[in-house]
């Protein structure tokens, strides 16, 4: 059983050991796109209160409504599939 789980952990490690250099260039790969994501999602959420309000919903709906439409960019939502 001890065994077992000393072959676990070497498994653990040889996976980390490969995961670590490439590490810096996957943060800042996803960090770009992560920036790109929320700019796009405010220029759309832009959009989708101007239109909103040029059909006849008052401001303070459309900013209601708008930032429930936000809410679809935000990472902690997609954060709580992992834990």
């Amino acid at each position: 059983m001890a065994e077992k789980q000393k072959e676990k952990n070497a498994d653990t490690m040889k996976v980390f050991g490969l995961i670590l250099p490439s590490l810096p260039f996957l943060m800042l790969r996803f960090g770009g796109v992560f920036l790109k994501f929320k700019r796009e999602a405010k220029k759309g959420g832009n959009v989708f209160q101007k239109e909103l309000i040029d059909h006849g919903l008052d401001k303070t709906t459309a900013e209601k409504f708008t930032s429930i439409y936000l809410e679809s960019s935000n990472l902690r939502n997609y954060m709580k599939f992992f834990r």
